[in-house]
């Protein structure tokens, strides 16, 4: 009943692979970089042993020999790919080494046809943490399980090396984010607030180049797009297949712009539009607006569209009816309280607590990236407007802290690569003209992106206000992009913008479909969260379609609509009521999701 592991295993050994891909196991992590001899290092960690491979689910009926739970599934392959760490200066001899898994959805030794890349977003989101979760439904859904699905970490990410971290240990970001981490509606002063942060992003700046010298040079996304282009050339595939999401849209339109005969069947969902990120603090003020809508539209007038038997919030008080207005005046009420005063709270497994304004409002922006989350959320702020605090403080407390000393030692111990995603930010906008009146304006910016929107204006804020030390340290990246988005393309890519995005708005989408012309095809697609997870039949249709045959819409724009709506959709958690399923570890499941989607969020967390 092992033929088929054996075979492969027979297989694997001796023969050289594309990325050196070895079967997953928990010791494929990439070789050091002064590592004298790392192919070798890295064969090494072959494990011959086929039960510690990391399989891919198990269809049924899929299997080819009766009996063996290993044919006809898919594998989890790692591996690593050397790039030039300045492509700009060639005798350079310093690399960067990419980390990458790969799904093969045909086990280890066969590879299709095509390979669908993928990136999450951040910046600073693992593609290989992505891979883990997705790779099996994302070529489900975009190939019916025929094409390979690879994921990288970014330069500076995760697992690839050099990975940026700025703090000796998470512990240290902790304390510091205590501090600087404070939002407008609670800080006593304002303007000693921001002078406080101000001074901790130079102190930031200056660990991160003491600690890593000249490599914030070498972070823009233009090198992440040359990047990807020695991956499509590594997998000798004549062009690239990709499924690039949130600022991984970013990364596609500078790839399709830089290297125009390379683009194949590209989708980029959850669109941003990269002009953008050239502006002084453009990366944080282009989806204020979105937000808004989102909690009004959606959290709050879906919750009462699904009514009491679906959202906790929609339950009447005094036994009247719950209506939009009344239940956003009583959650504005809530939320304003906490800044006056956090609420005290206590359990079991954290001790004293407090459930403070900024917490609270950083939670409900992450839930509006994905909807299925909404149930828990109403759940918890209905819980906390009756005086009932616990669910808010078990439920804050599993984000607001990087370092936890409860949990068990890893194997791999670092501090996270999030400062990775402040450097790539500002090295894409350094050379944006600097505004006059130093902090004064700065302050003026903060005050008007939370006035605009108190979910997202501080957050949004705080990912691009550490710009201001930028140049300080690295007057100028080895190479930004600023070429026109119009080139072009080998062939047209598929855009995928949602009109409640909280992160990158439908008008994105419009916006780089207009300066795209015929090079690009649009689905608007009408539903909420963040990219287009809010499943409709028609985009997914669409998309699979595009992926596999390279057939787009003669339209320029297609309207797509969501199969289901928010706080009924057809989850594990249908048919139990939504208090059947334990909020916390729903939660404490979605945080994990965040991390790689959208890490920065995490960092606001406090």
């Amino acid at each position: 009943s092992q033929d088929f592991a054996k075979n492969s295993k027979s297989s694997l050994q001796g023969v050289k692979y594309p990325f050196h891909l070895l079967p997953c196991t928990n010791a494929t992590w990439p070789p050091a970089l002064d590592d004298p001899n790392p192919e070798r290092s890295w064969a090494r960690l072959f494990d011959p042993i086929p039960e510690n491979w990391s399989w891919g689910r198990e269809a049924a009926g899929n299997a080819t020999h009766i009996g063996d739970k290993y044919s006809g599934r898919g594998i989890y392959m790692c591996g690593y790919l050397d790039v030039p760490l300045d492509y700009t200066n060639q005798s350079d001899p310093r690399i960067a080494r990419l980390a990458v898994t790969k799904f093969h959805v045909s086990g280890p030794t066969s590879t299709s046809e095509r390979t669908i890349v993928i990136e999450p977003g951040g910046p600073g989101g693992s593609g290989t943490s992505y891979a883990w979760r997705a790779a099996e439904d994302v070529t489900k859904r975009l190939s019916d399980s025929q094409f390979d699905v690879l994921g990288w970490d970014p330069r500076g990410v995760n697992a690839s090396l050099p990975a940026v971290s700025c703090y000796p240990s998470n512990a240290y970001r902790d304390r510091w984010s205590l501090l600087t981490g404070l939002y407008w509606e609670v800080s006593a002063s304002p303007e000693a607030q921001l002078e406080l942060a101000d001074a901790m992003n130079e102190a930031l700046f200056r660990a991160c180049y003491e600690t890593h010298g000249d490599l914030g040079r070498f972070l823009s996304t233009a090198f992440v797009a040359r990047d990807l282009e020695e991956i499509r050339k590594t997998l000798g595939e004549d062009e690239l297949t990709g499924y690039l999401v949130s600022y991984g849209t970013g990364i596609g339109q500078t790839y399709a712009n830089m290297f125009p005969a390379s683009v194949g069947r590209v989708i980029l969902d959850g669109t941003e539009y990269v002009r953008d990120h050239r502006l002084v603090g453009g990366f944080g003020w282009t989806a204020l607006d979105n937000v808004t809508d989102a909690w009004h539209d959606g959290f709050l007038g879906e919750c009462i569209n699904a009514g009491p038997d679906h959202c906790a919030l929609a339950r009447s008080k005094d036994g009247s009816p719950v209506t939009l207005s009344t239940l956003e005046s009583r959650m504005d009420s809530l939320i304003t309280s906490l800044a006056q005063r956090p609420i005290p709270s206590y359990s079991a497994s954290i001790g004293p607590s407090l459930v403070t304004y900024s917490s609270l409002v950083i939670a409900i922006y992450m839930s509006l990236y994905n909807a299925e989350m909404w149930p828990t959320m109403a759940q918890m702020l209905y819980e906390l407007e009756g005086g009932n605090s616990t669910l808010a403080a078990e439920m804050l407390d599993k984000f607001e802290w990087q370092y936890d000393p409860a949990s068990a030692p890893s194997p791999f111990p670092k501090a996270a690569s999030e400062d990775l995603g402040i450097l790539v930010i500002c090295s894409d906008a350094y050379d944006a003209p600097k505004p006059d009146g130093g902090l004064e304006w700065w302050a003026s910016l903060w005050a008007n992106m939370t006035s605009q929107s108190w979910i997202a204006g501080n957050s949004r804020f705080f990912d691009v206000f550490p710009c201001r030390h930028f140049t300080t340290y690295w007057p100028e990246p080895a190479e930004v992009y600023r070429g026109d988005l119009n080139h072009t393309l080998k062939h047209p890519v598929l855009l995928i913008a949602e009109t409640y995005d909280p992160a990158t708005p439908l008008r994105n989408g419009r916006r780089l479909l207009a300066e795209m012309g015929s090079n690009a095809r649009l689905i608007a697609h009408h539903g909420y969260g963040h990219s287009s997870r809010d499943k409709s039949a028609c985009t997914d249709h669409i998309a699979k379609t595009y992926i596999l045959e390279g057939l787009l819409p003669t339209e320029q724009e297609t309207a797509c609509y969501a199969d289901g709506k928010p706080y009924r959709y057809d989850t594990k958690a249908a048919g139990m009521g939504f208090e059947a399923i334990d909020p916390v570890t729903l939660w404490k499941e979605y945080l994990q999701e965040l991390a790689y989607l959208n890490p920065k969020l995490l960092s606001h967390a406090i």
